[in-house]
């Protein structure tokens, strides 16, 4: 009876640890769908936009203070005033389809105002975004029931166990897609 115990504590943290994991990917998808444009300038936009800096890619946020100096502008300075082309270069190229304003100290971005055709490339986007979401929340629901699943076929938990872990997890997964859905809905 006492290892039965000891196989049931193991499997409760094993669903505490898929939790963990969903909790972890929604959070990730919060940050994801942050550098979306909705009309309003915020560092969220830029600051993770991998610059090639130092022979390796670093976010821009490792590189230079961001800052909004008013509703539709962003202001850009690196911290080493070297970097300031690199950075330049790194926010042309990136998939914003923003024209920073270089002027050898500090970079400006003006945010255009969103016409329609963008505004439908951005929910596009966004619904790229959340299905991936939801993509990773099935990932860890199968990698959940197989390991359930053979921890039954080693008769470390019986078949009922093995049911309930499996609705368990089927609840955490149901419970991340309406959140995932509920971020869609928000953004």
């Amino acid at each position: 009876m006492c290892v039965t115990n000891i196989n049931l504590s193991k499997s409760m943290s094993m669903i505490s640890e898929y939790k963990q994991q969903i909790n972890k990917s929604i959070e990730h998808l919060k940050q994801d769908i942050s550098s979306l444009r909705t009309g309003r300038a915020t560092p969220a936009i830029v600051e993770d936009i991998m610059i090639e800096a130092y022979g390796m890619k670093q976010p821009l946020k490792a590189l230079a203070s961001i800052s909004v100096l008013d509703a539709k502008t962003l202001a850009i300075e690196p911290w080493d005033k070297s970097l300031i082309a690199t950075v330049d270069t790194g926010l042309r190229n990136s998939d914003l389809g923003i024209n920073p304003v270089n002027d050898g100290k500090m970079i400006r971005l003006p945010l255009p105002e969103l016409s329609q055709e963008r505004r439908q490339e951005l929910i596009k986007v966004l619904h790229t975004k959340l299905e991936n979401g939801r993509i990773v929340i099935r990932k860890i629901r199968e990698e959940a029931r197989e390991e359930i699943d053979m921890q039954e076929e080693e008769k470390v938990i019986g078949e009922d166990q093995k049911y309930k872990f499996h609705e368990e997890v089927e609840k955490l997964a149901k419970e991340a897609n309406e959140k995932i859905k509920e971020i869609g809905e928000e953004k």
